[in-house]
Formats: C-alpha cells, structure tokens, sequence
C-alpha cells in the first residue's frame, strides 16, 4: 500500500498503475468505521484498484461546527486501509489542496466552487448548514478530477449528498459512476458515524430511538399510509417520546431530485437530523412502493434467459430481457458497416438508438430482430460490444427506467450489482462450462446451426467467461446478498422452482 500527500505523486503512480486497470475512489475524512469498510470491501471487490482520500475538508465545516475538533487518526487509519487491501490513501493537506486559509498560493474564499442547484440544498441539512454541500462537491469534483476513478463509493446514510454528487456528475459530465452502499448499523440500528464516538454508552443506546421512528414509518407506509404529514407525524411522535432527542428536521423528499413530497406515489426519501446531547446524528430510509425486482445473474449459457422467462410469466411480472437488448446492439452495429474497433462511432450508433422490447420480442429502430439477434455470427461479438462503456451506460439507463415501477424479472451479468442493486432478490444462475456447451450444442442443432463441436463450444464460453468478468465496466460479478443456484442437472422446471419458492419468502 502507497501514502501519498501530494497530487503530483499521486497522480505520477497512478498514471503508471491504471493501464487496463479499474480504479475505485472511496471518499472519506477519516475516522473510518465499519461503515467506510464495507465502501472499501465493495471498491476491492469491483474494481481493481483501491484508493481511500482520506482529507478533512475545511469549506465543508459552517461557523458553528468545531472543524479543530472532528475526530483526526490517520495511523488507525493507515492501519485499516492496509489490512482491507487498499492500494493507495491519498491524504493531502489543505495547502496541497489549495483549502488554507494561510496558504501562500490561494486560499479558501479565492478557490473555484462547485456550487450544487439550490433546490437540492435547501432543505434537510443544507437548510441548517449553509454551503456545506458547496464545500462538499468542491472536494469530490477536485477528488474526481485528480484520481479519475471509474467508480466511486458513498453510504447511503449520506442521502442528501449522494443525490448531490450524482447531481453533479450528470450535469457537469463527469466520466465517473456513483455507487451507493447500504447504510451499515449497530446491533441497536444505529446508523455507524464517526461521530457516534462522541456519544456515551448510555446516548448510543438512547438514539437507536431514530431508526425505530423511520421503521414505525415504514411499517405504516407498508400499511398503506401515503401521505407525507402523516408520516412524519409517526416518526415525530416516537422521537417525541424520548426526552434526550432534540429533532433538527424530520422530511420526506423525492430520493433523486431532493424535492419535498406532499404524498409517495412511487418513491420517497424519510430522513431525520436530531441532537443528542452536543452530538448531531442522522439517519434515513427509502419508502418504496413499488411491485418487487428479481435480478437474475450468471454467465453465459447458464439458463438465465428460459428460467426468467418461466419465473415472470408464473409471477404475473414482466420479463426484462437485458441480454436480448444487448443483442440487438450488436446485430445493429455488424449491420451498419462500422468497425467493431471503432468505438466512438458505436457510440454515436447507440446514443440515437430506438430501441423498443415487446411482448413478442425486440425492435430495434422499428425493425423487429428477434430471431436475427440469435445468430452465432452475433453471440461471437456481443460480449465485446456489450463491454463497451458507451453502450452499457445507455442501455442501463433504459432498463433503470423499466424497473422504477417494479413488478420486473431481469436478467444479464451485472443486474444485481449494477443496473438494480436494490432489487429485493437476486438470484446468480449458473452452471459447469461443460453443461453449458451442452446445452448450447443442443441449441444450436435445433435451430439448424450445428456444424460445431462440444469442444470449440466450451473453447468459447471460457473465453466469454473471461471477458464478461475481465472487462472495465460493470464486470461480471455475484453480487455480495445473491443466492447461488448451480444448475447441472437440474431442469427449467426445477430451478423456475427454486426461484419462485424464494421470492415468496421473501415478498411475504
């Protein structure tokens, strides 16, 4: 593991570490808890390389917050950061990073800001801590802009400032995707922060309080109850009960946009600031009402396709054929002429793409290619095709907009971890490379097309298998809450089965 303190260093290392590597950023200010682990646990698991800022931002702090007195122990957090893996730490000063009042070169009121819409910080903490999230997405747009990162790593817990950061990367172009972890809590439900240690043994159990007001909550918006002023009434009435819980603001907002709602028709941010003592804590949950997601995920030739299918049709929900999509891509890219090695121009082709599912297939620019996308000319191209980052970004982005209601079965190589990481079950499908040959050859003879052997078949699907885990962008991958069904010598029925019998006990 490096240390670096300077940006010209660390970008000197990095420039020699990235080639064919992924990295993941992991932002933080020190301090680190089990809370900022599982950010560096989920950036070791998807990228390639890890790096862990670890800077207390001073224009993030308002005038009545003591910056001299957050909480600083880098060796702890050296410690950590190299028994996790991490890679790299980046931890500059505020003179390397232009936020010193004394330094010589610039100081904090002379810095460029970035300054987020004020409709997202108007309200929650921004109404209580003015240009606090001006100072926030300074630092990150600086972190972005020094590092590079392919993907980087906020809790959820943080709810107001991953909206703003995602936000920001979507209006100012940022060539970055943003991650969101789940909130990692106490035994009690007590949301992990650095400034839990502030608390006494006795507050730390007085202020699980705030996460059992947004479960009271929940439990009657499960119940039916949608509008807003009734249930903040319920978180209000149970933090009311306990006399050291001083509330800041209880509101319900939209998740993305940050806009007070009046009433959850689809989606609903409950968050909560409240004062224990001298110590300000905060906490949230996502109110969803929407039918459940089942991710299904796995390699090539693993049934994902034929399982889904069955499992939606038997569930009432609607099939997403995510591989069908990427397919179609393909097909569209090897009928236009363009040089599969020319990813720009691929790019151009699917950012203007219409591309349309149906219940009896796929069009693609009013053309229906349901069969044509089952060629072997385009299963031999479309792991490439579907690597490139262009693509995924703007077939994603279409097959987010069909799961905002729910009520889908989705399958592909990154539904679980990527395109809906918060689906309620996630299965990862798969099966032994010869089973899979097999039942590819199987295919093959009865569509006509079987002038190829068991042996190039498996040849194949090892390759694929490489390159769907291997490639830069949302990589093949089992996601960490997914249920594992291996597949050999199990038929459609059995695992359709499986699948159902698991999404009842878990959407009871």
């Amino acid at each position: 593991m490096r240390l670096f303190t300077t940006v010209a260093g660390l970008r000197s290392h990095l420039k020699h570490q990235r080639q064919n590597k992924t990295i993941g950023l992991v932002p933080t200010m020190g301090a680190l808890h089990i809370g900022h682990q599982s950010l560096i646990k989920s950036a070791k698991t998807e990228t390639d390389l890890v790096v862990v800022s670890i800077f207390v931002n001073p224009i993030q702090f308002t005038p009545t917050e003591d910056l001299q007195k957050y909480p600083r122990h880098l060796a702890q957090d050296r410690q950590l950061c190299e028994n996790l893996g991490v890679d790299v730490i980046f931890a500059p000063s505020p003179e390397i990073m232009g936020m010193a009042e004394d330094s010589n070169t610039s100081s904090s009121e002379d810095m460029t800001r970035v300054i987020p819409p004020a409709t997202m910080t108007s309200h929650l903490c921004g109404q209580f801590r003015p240009g606090h999230f001006t100072g926030v997405a300074t630092i990150v747009t600086k972190l972005f802009n020094i590092i590079n990162p392919d993907i980087a790593y906020f809790g959820e817990k943080d709810a107001q400032q991953l909206a703003i950061i995602r936000r920001i990367v979507e209006d100012l172009n940022i060539p970055v995707e943003i991650r969101g972890c789940p909130t990692i809590r106490e035994p009690s439900g007590l949301a992990y922060s650095s400034r839990n240690q502030y608390l006494t043994p006795q507050q730390q159990e007085q202020a699980s309080i705030l996460y059992q007001s947004l479960q009271r909550a929940k439990q009657a918006f499960l119940g039916g109850e949608r509008e807003t002023a009734s249930l903040i009434k319920i978180v209000e009435q149970e933090l009311s009960s306990s006399d050291p819980i001083n509330i800041q603001y209880v509101n319900l907002v939209d998740p993305k946009t940050l806009t007070p709602l009046t009433r959850v028709d689809h989606a609903g941010l409950l968050a909560i600031a409240a004062y224990l003592g001298s110590t300000r804590l905060i906490d949230n949950i996502i109110l969803l009402n929407r039918k459940p997601i089942i991710a299904i995920d796995g390699p090539a030739g693993a049934g994902k396709s034929t399982v889904t299918r069955r499992v939606a049709q038997e569930l009432g929900l609607m099939y997403l054929d995510t591989g069908a999509m990427y397919r179609a891509i393909t097909w569209l890219v090897l009928n236009s002429n363009i040089n599969l090695e020319d990813e720009a121009a691929i790019a151009e082709l699917v950012s203007q793409v219409n591309l349309e599912l149906t219940p009896k297939g796929i069009k693609i620019n009013g053309e229906d290619v349901t069969e044509a996308i089952r060629t072997l000319q385009v299963t031999a191209h479309v792991s490439a095709i579907s690597a490139m980052e262009s693509v995924r970004q703007a077939l994603v982005k279409q097959q987010q907009s069909y799961g905002q209601k729910g009520g889908i079965v989705a399958e592909g190589r990154d539904i679980g971890t990527h395109v809906f990481p918060n689906a309620e079950l996630k299965i990862f499908l798969t099966a032994s490379v010869q089973e899979r040959a097999r039942r590819r050859l199987q295919d093959l003879i009865e569509s006509g097309q079987g002038d190829i052997t068991v042996n190039q078949l498996e040849q194949d699907i090892q390759l694929r298998d490489y390159r769907d885990s291997h490639r830069k962008f949302a990589p093949l991958q089992k996601a960490t809450d997914a249920i594992e069904i291996i597949t050999d010598g199990l038929t459609i029925e059995d695992v359709t089965a499986k699948i159902i019998t698991l999404y009842r006990e878990v959407v009871k």
